[in-house]
C-alpha cells in the first residue's frame, strides 16, 4: 500500500493543511483537503471516502468532491452519526446541495453513504475496512485499513487516551495517529480528546506489550503553533521507545 499524505495538519494556511490521505491513489481517508491538494483528473481515480468523524476539518472536502465528479457515484463509508451530521450540515440542500440525493440538481446522487458499525468489517474497493471507536466526541472512530495482500494501516483519526483495548484488535503495519499538541498542553489536549507526545508514549507502550513490538508511527493532526515543540518531543519519544516515530508532512508518500 502506498500512503500519500494530502494534509497533516489541524489548522489551514498558506503552509499546512487539514487532514487527510490517500490509499493507492483510490481509497481517500478523511477529507480535510481532499480536493485542494489533487488535481481533477486524481480525484478522479478516487473510488470511495472514509471519514472518522463529523467535525468540520474531517470532512470539508466532501461537498466539493462530490461537485468536482458528479459524473459517477463516489462511496462515503462513515458512523451513521458522521454521515447524519454530513448530511444535515452540508450535504443539506441549503449550504450545498445534496449531493447523496437523486432529487438534487443533479437528478442523480454524486455521493452514496454507506454506514459503518465498530469492529463489523467491510469490503471496500479491494480493500477491508473496520471501524473502531475511539475517545472523541461526535463518536469518533479510527480505521484499521488491510489491502488483498493483508497489509495494514491503523488510522487513530482524532483520538484521546485510552487506546488500550484497541491494541488488542490490531496489529499493523502502520499507525497514523493524533497528535494535536505538546505535553506543555496535555490538559487540554486530554480534555478535547487528543493526544500530546507523553501520551503518545504511553499509548505505544501499551501498543508493546500487547503486540510484542511496534511499527512504524506517522504523526498527524499536528497543531502548525507548537510544531516545533511537538516534533521535538515525539524526537524524545522514538528514542527512548527505539522505534520509527514521525511527524507526516503534506505530500510525503509512505509505503506499507
Amino acid at each position: 500500500m502506498v500512503i500519500r499524505f494530502l494534509g497533516t495538519h489541524n489548522a489551514e494556511s498558506k503552509n499546512t493543511r487539514l487532514v487527510s490521505f490517500l490509499i493507492d491513489d483510490v481509497l481517500a481517508v478523511d477529507a480535510g483537503s481532499l480536493v485542494s491538494e489533487l488535481t481533477l483528473s486524481e480525484q478522479k481515480r478516487i473510488r470511495a471516502i472514509l471519514l472518522s468523524h463529523g467535525h468540520y476539518d474531517h470532512i470539508k472536502g466532501v461537498p466539493a468532491f462530490a461537485f468536482n465528479n458528479s459524473d459517477r457515484t463516489t462511496k462515503v463509508i462513515a458512523t451513521r452519526k458522521t454521515l447524519e451530521i454530513l448530511s444535515s450540515h452540508l450535504i443539506d440542500g441549503v449550504l450545498y446541495p445534496e449531493f447523496a440525493s437523486e432529487a438534487s440538481f443533479l437528478r442523480k446522487a454524486a455521493l452514496r453513504l454507506i454506514s459503518v458499525e465498530p469492529f463489523d468489517p467491510q469490503y471496500v474497493e479491494g480493500y477491508e475496512v473496520m471501524a473502531v471507536p475511539v475517545h472523541h466526541p461526535l463518536d469518533g472512530v479510527g480505521f484499521l485499513i488491510t489491502s488483498a495482500d493483508r497489509k495494514s494501516i491503523f488510522y487513530t483519526g482524532d483520538t484521546g487516551p485510552g487506546l488500550s483495548p484497541v491494541w488488542n484488535r490490531v496489529s499493523p503495519e502502520l499507525i497514523v495517529v493524533d497528535v494535536t499538541w505538546p505535553n506543555s498542553l496535555a490538559d487540554a489536549a486530554k480534555d478535547a480528546g487528543h493526544l500530546c507526545p507523553q501520551m503518545l508514549k504511553e499509548e505505544l507502550v501499551e501498543l508493546g506489550r500487547a503486540n510484542g513490538c511496534l511499527p512504524k508511527v506517522a504523526v498527524v493532526h499536528v497543531s502548525p503553533q507548537h510544531e516545533a515543540q511537538i516534533e521535538r518531543e515525539i524526537r524524545g519519544v522514538a528514542k527512548l521507545l527505539g522505534a520509527s516515530i514521525g511527524i507526516a508532512h503534506e505530500g510525503e508518500e509512505l509505503v506499507v
